[in-house]
């Protein structure tokens, strides 16, 4: 790191001196990593640093080495300070964040100083979940749903999530399921017209949610692809992202149920005004189409992923078909 950025960060943390803890990890395709910087003579005893520097050359470890994907993400890291800079304080302990503490952009470079959520409490991550972890998240869902309800996404993704159609023309041309590819553009419009609309924080997977010790809390990172949406984009790649298909097929209704009783009080700490019954009414039916969308990106970018299941198939046939109902 250049003495520009070490003298950011004893600045904003008045701290007398900072030594490199650890990098936690590289970012996607070479753009850069996160690291750990422990503090001395702050009330931080650590930070961490999100340093993006651009790549001369893009290294995607699928193969999407295209201008769309190198200028797809430069606009996610700048969403993301801008999240940090404009947004991110109107997230209370229910849909706990990072503090910010410093961003700044230079030519080739991008900077975002954050509090170690490790330090505050937040240090479990988890690659298998319980209900009561599953719970937690899907609790952090609904009140950052709930906080933003309404909200116009300025400087942040008009439509938030790193697979949306119009920033993936590349993944739906390769796609080779032909009913589904047809489908994509109503199952996108579908969904941006939804009377509802709220922030999604877009990527979130169980990997970017920081699990409290107790377990019944968490926190959550990640906010280069948030955006307005409709807050099933959500809850249906969480879900996707932590449960087998037959966990998915069990326990969807539980977990939808659990959701919007959520959302529902959410909403009214928040003090929207808005018809709590209404949008479950509306999001419950998107579910489907929500779950159906990721599942276009993700057949057409990785034909042989994981994700690509029995589960899915049949939602995104269900949709499809009701779909070309409706049409008739």
């Amino acid at each position: 790191m250049n003495k520009h950025f070490q003298s950011l960060i004893l600045q904003a943390t008045a701290a007398k001196q900072l030594f490199k803890i650890e990098s936690i990890q590289n970012l996607w395709s070479g753009y850069g990593e996160i690291v750990r910087y422990g503090l001395q003579g702050s009330e931080y005893k650590s930070v961490i640093v999100k340093h993006v520097c651009l790549p001369e050359q893009n290294n995607h470890p699928r193969g999407w080495n295209t201008d769309k994907s190198h200028q797809r993400k430069i606009t996610s890291y700048q969403v993301e300070i801008a999240w940090y800079a404009q947004w991110s304080e109107r997230c209370s302990d229910y849909c706990r964040v990072p503090r910010c503490l410093a961003t700044e952009s230079a030519p080739g470079e991008m900077f975002i100083l954050l509090e170690d959520l490790d330090a505050a409490g937040f240090d479990l991550r988890k690659s298998k979940v319980s209900d009561k972890d599953i719970k937690a998240c899907l609790f952090w869902l609904a009140h950052f749903h709930a906080t933003f309800m309404g909200e116009s996404p300025d400087h942040l993704w008009p439509t938030g999530t790193y697979w949306h159609l119009a920033t993936r023309p590349d993944e739906l041309d390769a796609l080779q399921d032909s009913a589904l590819k047809q489908a994509a553009s109503l199952i996108d419009q579908k969904l941006q017209d939804s009377h509802y609309q709220t922030f999604v924080h877009g990527d979130a997977k169980l990997a970017n949610f920081c699990f409290s010790r107790q377990g019944n809390t968490v926190a959550a990172v990640d906010f280069q692809y948030v955006g307005g949406s409709c807050g099933m984009k959500d809850v249906a790649y969480f879900i996707g992202s932590c449960l087998t298909e037959n966990e998915c097929q069990q326990q969807e209704m539980k977990l939808l149920d659990y959701y919007f009783s959520i959302l529902k009080q959410a909403l009214k700490h928040n003090h929207k005004a808005i018809d709590a019954n209404a949008v479950e009414q509306e999001w419950r039916a998107l579910f489907p189409l929500a779950w159906t969308d990721f599942h276009r990106f993700i057949k057409g970018w990785s034909p042989g992923h994981w994700k690509i299941n029995s589960y899915s198939e049949r939602l995104a046939q269900q949709v499809i078909a009701e779909l070309h109902n409706s049409s008739l």
